[in-house]
């Protein structure tokens, strides 16, 4: 079976749809953790809010590399793209759990 550039070995991206199928399911598991840890644990208390933005968040960044990832051509520039919005995820995360750099969006 060849694909649109003629290389067999290569597989064609999977439909948008899909992708962001695959994002929206993989948030939803993602929000299961804190919500089983608030099970376990008395120690982690978050509300309605808390879940809401972190599953914008993730939904958010999921979406931006599915449409990104689109773009670029190869596996090394996939990766390049994934790891930077991990860090922007990641420094967006830690900036409105703890304040990391005291923004009006820690409550600094």
């Amino acid at each position: 079976m060849k694909t649109m550039n003629g290389d067999p070995s290569v597989n064609p991206p999977k439909p948008v749809s899909t992708q962001l199928l695959y994002v929206l399911l993989g948030s939803a598991a993602i929000l299961m953790l804190p919500l089983l840890a608030m099970q376990l644990s008395n120690e982690m208390k978050w509300g309605p809010f808390d879940f809401g933005i972190f599953g914008l968040m993730l939904m958010t960044i999921g979406s931006l590399y599915v449409f990104v990832s689109r773009l670029v051509r190869t596996r090394q520039q996939r990766m390049i793209v994934g790891l930077g919005l991990g860090l922007v995820f990641f420094l967006c995360w830690a900036e409105l759990a703890v304040g990391i750099f005291g923004s009006p969006f820690a409550g600094s």
